[in-house]
């Protein structure tokens, strides 16, 4: 009876720890047990993932096909788990992001060692979506954390569009502040935005004046909007738009394919990434746009998503 492609890499998978128990195994056979023997061969097959032979994408540093990992906040407090993760999934991962702020509650000499050890690990390391409240003490905050950001080795820095609310014109000069201090600038857009955000019928001209009106708590769905302002960031010199998972990609039974579709045909498949909330995200998205999506999970999903975008996945 034939194996299915999940049996098949499952199969894959438990060939280390069935190799080594074949040495202990092969010591103690009996040779003339041509069976037995046949038996521990057949182990020998198993290696280690190549990128250069799987072929579903290069290896790192990566343009496309990134695996972005979510840290673990209460690893801050324990650098030892922290490096055994990265041994053990490092090779799969291509960034870090520091989720909720928690840089700003560790010691700056402790955001250095792991932003080092990522980096020996040959990834990344984003700020996470937290310059923004900086934001609100004025430019020259935001100045200052830059500086802070490139001194402890951060290498991309998140601007969340829907928490800042600035003009269009601003958060392009703020693309263009993050490049000119050597970072990677990477907005976050949603697909929800604030009424008073779109614009009249005739004022969407790049540039057009919209006079200041009140605050809406109402949100309208404008994917148009989303992908005007995501090209004029690109056009600006940003490296990758991140699409906030609410109301597109959170949860598996709701996923609008119309959106991404628009987005990824837009924008393009290598300048775009997503996030995956959970396995049937993933895996929507591997086999609906193949190992090349650009993905962030959560590091309990990493050697999952690994496993969908290998080839070994889809036999």
């Amino acid at each position: 009876m034939s194996m299915g492609p999940v049996s098949r890499l499952s199969h894959l998978l438990n060939g280390k720890t069935l190799s080594l128990r074949s040495k202990a195994q092969i010591e103690t056979r009996r040779p003339t047990d041509p069976e037995r023997e046949r038996e521990m061969e057949s182990f020998h097959y198993y290696r280690w993932k190549r990128f250069t032979e799987d072929e579903d994408r290069p290896e790192k540093p990566r343009r496309y096909g990134l695996t972005e990992m979510r840290s673990p906040d209460y690893l801050f407090l324990r650098h030892g788990s922290l490096q055994d993760i990265m041994d053990s999934i490092g090779e799969f991962v291509d960034g870090l992001k520091f989720s909720g702020g928690s840089q700003s509650l560790t010691p700056s000499s402790v955001v250095k060692e792991i932003t080092d050890l990522a980096h020996r690990h040959n990834m990344y390391v984003s700020s996470g979506d937290w310059g923004e409240h900086l934001l609100r003490a004025g430019p020259a905050s935001f100045k200052t954390y830059l500086e802070e950001c490139r001194n402890v080795g951060f290498d991309t820095i998140e601007l969340n569009t829907m928490s800042l609310k600035l003009p269009e014109e601003v958060l392009l000069r703020f693309v263009r502040l993050i490049k000119n201090f050597g970072l990677k600038a990477r907005p976050v857009f949603a697909v929800n935005f604030d009424s008073t955000d779109i614009p009249a019928r005739g004022d969407r001209a790049f540039g057009a004046y919209i006079a200041p009106v009140q605050r809406s708590l109402e949100k309208v769905e404008d994917v148009d909007l989303l992908i005007r302002k995501a090209e004029r960031c690109l056009d600006a010199g940003a490296d990758m738009i991140m699409i906030d998972a609410d109301d597109v990609c959170m949860y598996p039974d709701s996923l609008r394919a119309d959106i991404i579709a628009k987005i990824i045909s837009r924008l393009g498949l290598d300048k775009t990434m997503f996030e995956a909330s959970d396995v049937r995200t993933s895996e929507w998205f591997v086999r609906r746009y193949g190992p090349r999506v650009n993905l962030f999970v959560d590091r309990s999903e990493v050697m999952n998503l690994e496993r969908l975008r290998s080839p070994f996945f889809h036999m």
